[in-house]
């Protein structure tokens, strides 16, 4: 009986004009974590775990995964195009919207602030086990400046997405440890004009 309810309701739907939407796959990237960790913080053996290190789900990160031209970068792995050195001037949030609309490098003029998943694409939830020079990556902003960037600063950089909850505020990633949240758009934080994507 359910399925014959099924059927003449999908078929008056579709003499209606209304298609039936069946869930798509969406290629999330990898996190770029490779070692597991107890609860102490203290690095352990990933076998068995479940965590991040161990499973490594998602897309795998091109090599290299970023590429220099001029004054921009390349992002293998999400096709957007990013300044290469983001300037050192902090901005409110209109300031910072203002500032990526009007920017004109390496031939493009469609640069514009980033929304709050591509400026978080960036992040790389195991930079601190990466090698910056001869040392650990201190901070997210030290894997960025040692793969291509330069000048990114170990603090907050705005996004385009207002905070749906107090649209005074907007969303920023901090690129001193890669943490999201949102603050009152009459701060000010930093600037990383992205261009490209969909």
């Amino acid at each position: 009986m359910r399925r014959l309810l099924f059927l003449v309701l999908r078929c008056c739907l579709a003499a209606w004009g209304v298609g039936i939407v069946h869930a798509g796959t969406v290629q999330l990237p990898q996190s770029g974590q490779t070692q597991c960790y107890d609860t102490n913080g203290s690095v352990i053996a990933c076998s068995g775990t479940g965590q991040d290190g161990a499973k490594r789900m998602g897309v795998t990160w091109p090599n290299p995964r970023f590429t220099v031209s001029g004054d921009c970068v390349t992002d293998n792995l999400t096709g957007l195009i990013w300044v290469k050195s983001p300037d050192s001037t902090l901005r409110t949030w209109n300031g910072a919207v203002s500032h990526a609309n009007g920017l004109d490098l390496c031939g493009y003029t469609d640069w514009r602030l980033p929304n709050i998943n591509e400026l978080r694409s960036l992040v790389h939830s195991g930079y601190n086990e990466e090698s910056c020079g001869v040392a650990s990556c201190v901070y997210m902003s030290d894997w960025l400046n040692s793969k291509g960037f330069s000048n990114v600063q170990s603090d907050f950089y705005w996004s385009s997405t207002t905070d749906a909850v107090s649209t005074g505020g907007a969303w920023f990633v901090s690129m001193w440890y890669g943490g999201v949240n949102g603050y009152d758009k009459a701060n000010g934080y930093y600037v990383w004009p992205v261009r490209g994507g969909q």
